[in-house]
């Protein structure tokens, strides 16, 4: 097949929910990618962050055909190693008191609203269910979870959206203090907020929000969807805050490729949703969790570390550039959101990249650079000579 026949193909048969760039991928190595005609693309994007540890890992493989021989899928009503041996990874490596196990972003928000809706009704009775998340926040794409991302531009068309979520400005105690009432139960928020475009919450902000909702007995909700999983330079980025909350998301890049998310809850927490609560068929999945296993094993300190080392080179190389289309940097690790100036839109100029050979996304106004964690200094130095080249 082709290019042309691929998309044809697509345009016949896919429903056209995507505004696709005009370009395949057929395989990739590393952080290095390739459509079908053999041209090479270096990945700034890992699949909007899933693809952690890059393409064609010889030990995900592995772990993944092992697990598939053995069991692909079981009930939820039965015990399996691959998920409880995850849970307890994520748990040591985190201070946190148990996991649940999902298949993807909106549905681990999902899980933490429901959580702190049981702990307040549970607690208090009906009537303390509303939810505080933060202007220019991106929480998902079901019903709920568009309700509770705090941009208007989501706000549409599938009327009527889900009750009880007010929004605040980012960095602003007071105004979470204006729009909480005696209905609330909690306050959710990104540590950095990703489709909004790449904004780092400030930890003085962080801390004393994580004080307001221990005085309210607020839930302290935090997602991680896209920030978690070695992505900030830590295994999650609360972890560079001080904080422990009480739910925290998880998804994209805990698989290493494969469809997986879930939350993670502190003791208090850990009884919150009991049987019968809270289900999802294909939660914990075998092969998923095995993946995921070595995805966390990869990730070990030095790997942490080196996420932070990278971060910095490539946003310390940018802004040597000097180049006109493009202002200053921010982020934590390689989640990098690179402001864009000038006439031409950050989409266009993501056009441009891609088709000279090196992946990017947008946020907001800004360039989004989410490379695979394991890429190798040879391979960001060949992305950003294609993007020097190319935007100069």
């Amino acid at each position: 097949m082709n290019h042309e026949e691929l998309v044809a193909l697509d345009h016949q048969y896919a429903m056209q929910t995507y505004g696709r760039f005009d370009v395949d991928i057929d395989h990739g190595k590393g952080a290095t990618l390739y459509d079908l005609a053999g041209k090479e693309y270096i990945d700034f994007s890992s699949g909007i962050g899933v693809n952690s540890i890059g393409y064609g890992n010889e030990k995900w493989v592995a772990a993944i055909t092992a697990q598939a021989q053995k069991l692909g899928h079981i009930s939820n009503l039965f015990y399996s190693q691959p998920y409880a041996q995850l849970a307890q990874t994520l748990c040591r490596r985190t201070g946190m008191a148990a996991a649940f196990f999902g298949n993807s972003g909106a549905e681990a928000n999902e899980g933490i609203i429901k959580m702190a809706r049981k702990y307040s009704f549970d607690k208090y009775g009906k009537g303390r269910g509303t939810i505080i998340t933060l202007k220019n926040s991106f929480h998902g794409r079901t019903i709920t979870t568009l309700t509770a991302t705090g941009q208007d531009v989501f706000h549409n068309y599938f009327f009527p959206f889900t009750d009880g979520f007010r929004y605040a400005q980012a960095g602003s105690i007071d105004a979470i203090q204006e729009v909480a009432g005696h209905d609330v139960c909690a306050v959710m928020l990104e540590l950095v907020q990703g489709e909004g475009g790449v904004y780092p919450m400030d930890p003085e902000y962080v801390h004393n929000l994580a004080v307001l909702c221990a005085e309210r007995d607020w839930l302290l909700l935090v997602d991680e969807v896209q920030t978690g999983v070695g992505r900030t330079g830590t295994l999650f980025a609360f972890q560079q805050y001080g904080i422990i909350p009480d739910g925290v998301s998880f998804a994209k890049g805990i698989a290493g490729g494969l469809p997986m998310g879930g939350f993670l809850v502190n003791e208090r927490c850990r009884n919150v949703l009991g049987p019968g609560t809270h289900a999802t068929t294909f939660g914990g999945n075998p092969i998923c969790a095995a993946a995921a296993q070595v995805v966390l094993d990869t990730l070990d300190e030095d790997a942490l570390a080196a996420v932070t080392e990278k971060g910095n080179y490539i946003r310390t190389r940018i802004a040597h550039m000097g180049l006109s289309s493009l202002g200053e940097s921010r982020g934590l690790g390689l989640m990098i959101g690179v402001e864009v100036k000038g006439e031409e839109s950050n989409k266009v100029l993501a056009a441009r990249l891609i088709q000279h050979g090196l992946l990017v996304l947008t946020a907001g106004t800004a360039l989004r650079l989410l490379p695979p964690l394991t890429i190798t200094m040879a391979e960001i130095d060949k992305g950003l000579a294609i993007l020097e080249q190319t935007l100069v």
